[in-house]
């Protein structure tokens, strides 16, 4: 895909809102979608995935689903489209998903009842999460390698959770959403030796906004169909639709503050700015590379924080992990200033491929 990018016009030039300094191929989402087909294939035919392949529907409904999520991104990668088309697609996409079984049934509410969705409610709120999931993973791509990291972390953290519910006898063998947080974390794997700073290739909005979908497939087929006579040996089993909101804690906080920060400057939501967490990280001093690391590694102890409790029972590392955290976040902000680290030109003003 490096080479057939600048054929295809899949090419973003140097300007002061980016990192790199010549021009950079963005179709790395290409490579991943085929992976998505290639990878489904071959789980259709091996025996380990019978169980799974017996929801033929709702297979064929999120290779479709992406197919077309990427497709939304990866053209307004090479013209940019407007945000009402770019929605349309979205929506489309989540609508596929819902129509073929994919979705929200049930919501577990910590401290609360299971709450059973009608039909209507089902489908809207599985448009809405496929949206919401879609947007957080494509906001947070602006820097080399952070977007492929963070969806990496969590599509594992999230296939382990799914494993330890299938060992309590919750989830149905046949669950097939340990099989997209497989996907999506191979497809992070084959894509970041080519993704770190400094990048060969950019993922693209079709790269982004399709992991964004393979993330909301796998916490709706897990999360959002867990046994009602489950009660849960540990607090964090009682709403496993919540807890990919813990493990992408980083950039789901990120873009509510985005989104609040354009509402009270009355701009566009869709308006690109410099002031993400991960901008502000570069613009502190920590340099590209040191940035996304912190970025990762809060996530990988958010993740912990949701692994711990799933596989002992009960919540005695939350207070190492809280310290850990706490530790984190006093190097984030102390470090540069007590090693002051004057950024290059290049990295004072970071949007990757945003």
């Amino acid at each position: 895909m490096i080479r057939l990018a600048p054929r295809l016009g899949a090419v973003v030039p140097p300007s002061e809102r980016h990192v790199h300094t010549s021009p950079t191929p963005t179709a790395g989402g290409a490579a991943m979608i085929l992976g998505v087909i290639v990878a489904t294939a071959i789980a259709a035919v091996h025996p380990e995935f019978s169980e799974v392949m017996e929801a033929r529907t709702e297979m064929v409904g999120v290779v479709v689903a992406a197919c077309v999520m990427w497709s939304v991104g990866f053209v307004d990668d090479l013209r940019e489209i407007s945000a009402p088309a770019k929605m349309a697609g979205m929506v489309l996409s989540g609508s596929i998903l819902s129509l073929t079984g994919v979705s929200i049934l049930v919501f577990r509410v910590p401290f609360f009842d299971l709450l059973v969705l009608s039909a209507d409610w089902s489908f809207f709120v599985t448009v809405v999460w496929v949206i919401s999931i879609a947007n957080i993973v494509n906001l947070v791509d602006g820097l080399d390698g952070l977007a492929a990291g963070i969806v990496a972390i969590a599509a594992g953290t999230f296939l382990l959770y799914a494993l330890r519910l299938g060992d309590e006898a919750v989830l149905d063998p046949g669950n097939p959403g340990g099989l997209w947080a497989v996907i999506a974390l191979g497809l992070c794997l084959g894509f970041l030796p080519h993704n770190v700073y400094p990048a060969r290739i950019f993922m693209g909005d079709g790269g982004a906004l399709l992991l964004g979908l393979l993330m909301a497939a796998s916490t709706m087929s897990v999360g959002g169909r867990t046994s009602a006579e489950f009660s849960g040996q540990a607090f964090f089993f009682f709403a496993p639709i919540f807890i990919p909101l813990v493990i992408l804690g980083i950039p789901i906080l990120d873009t509510l503050w985005a989104i609040l920060r354009r509402a009270i400057s009355r701009q566009r939501l869709s308006t690109a700015d410099k002031k993400h967490l991960h901008h502000r990280l570069v613009n502190l001093g920590h340099g590209h590379r040191r940035a996304v690391l912190i970025l990762w590694a809060w996530t990988a102890l958010l993740s912990a924080m949701v692994l711990y409790p799933t596989y002992t029972g009960d919540g005695d590392a939350i207070v190492p992990i809280g310290i850990l955290a706490l530790a984190l976040g006093l190097f984030s902000v102390l470090h540069p200033r007590l090693r002051p680290v004057t950024p290059p030109q290049t990295e004072e003003t970071v949007v990757a491929d945003e």
